[in-house]
C-alpha cells in the first residue's frame, strides 16, 4: 500500500512516519530561527533608512514617495517578522507572509535583469546602481528561493520548540 494511501493509524506506526515526527520540530526551529536570522540581519543592514530607500529607487519601479515610504517601512517590516519568527507567535502566517515578501523580492530582482538595470539588489544593506559586470542576480535569485523554501517549511509545518502558539495551545 503506498504511503498516501495509508490510513492515519497506519501511517503513524511506520517507522519512517514516526522519525519524521520525532525531526520535524525541530527542523521546523532551525527553519524559523535561521528565517529569523536573515530577515534581522537585512532590517539592520538597511539601516540607516536611506540605504534602503536607495535601494528601492534602484528598481524603478516606484514614484519617489511610494519608493520613500517602502524603503523607510521595510527594515520594520522585516524586524517584525524576525521577532515574531524568534518567539514563535502567529508561525505558519508569519511563515506565508515571509514566502510571500520573497516573491516580490525575487519578482523585483527578475524585474531589474530583464530591464537591463545594473543595480545591487539592496538585500543587505548596499543597493543602487552598480558597474553592468558586477550584478549578481543568478545568485540573488538562488538565494531568496533558498530562504522562500525555509519561509515554507515554517509554513506547512509550524510546529516547533519554544514558541508562544505553543503556549496558547497552536501547533502541538
Amino acid at each position: 500500500m503506498d504511503t498516501d494511501e495509508q490510513t492515519p493509524s497506519a501511517r503513524a506506526a511506520s517507522p519512517r512516519a514516526a522519525r519524521w515526527d520525532a525531526v520535524q520540530p525541530w527542523v521546523s526551529l532551525l527553519a524559523r530561527l535561521g528565517l529569523a536570522a536573515v530577515l534581522g540581519f537585512a532590517a539592520y543592514t538597511k539601516l540607516p533608512p536611506a540605504l534602503s530607500v536607495q535601494s528601492v529607487e534602484a528598481y524603478q519601479l516606484f514614484s519617489p514617495g511610494a519608493a520613500e515610504f517602502i524603503g523607510y517601512t521595510l527594515p520594520l517590516f522585516e524586524f517584525a517578522l524576525a521577532l515574531l519568527l524568534v518567539v514563535g507567535l502567529a508561525t505558519r502566517y508569519v511563515g506565508a507572509v515571509t514566502a510571500l515578501l520573497m516573491i516580490v523580492f525575487i519578482a523585483g530582482i527578475i524585474s531589474a535583469w530583464t530591464r537591463g538595470l545594473a543595480i545591487d539588489c539592496g538585500c543587505f544593506g548596499t543597493g543602487g546602481e552598480v558597474a553592468s559586470g558586477e550584478t549578481q542576480y543568478g545568485l540573488d535569485i538562488a538565494r531568496d528561493i533558498g530562504f522562500l523554501a525555509l519561509a515554507g517549511i515554517v509554513m506547512v509545518w509550524p510546529r516547533s520548540p519554544f514558541t508562544l502558539d505553543r503556549l496558547f495551545g497552536l501547533y502541538r
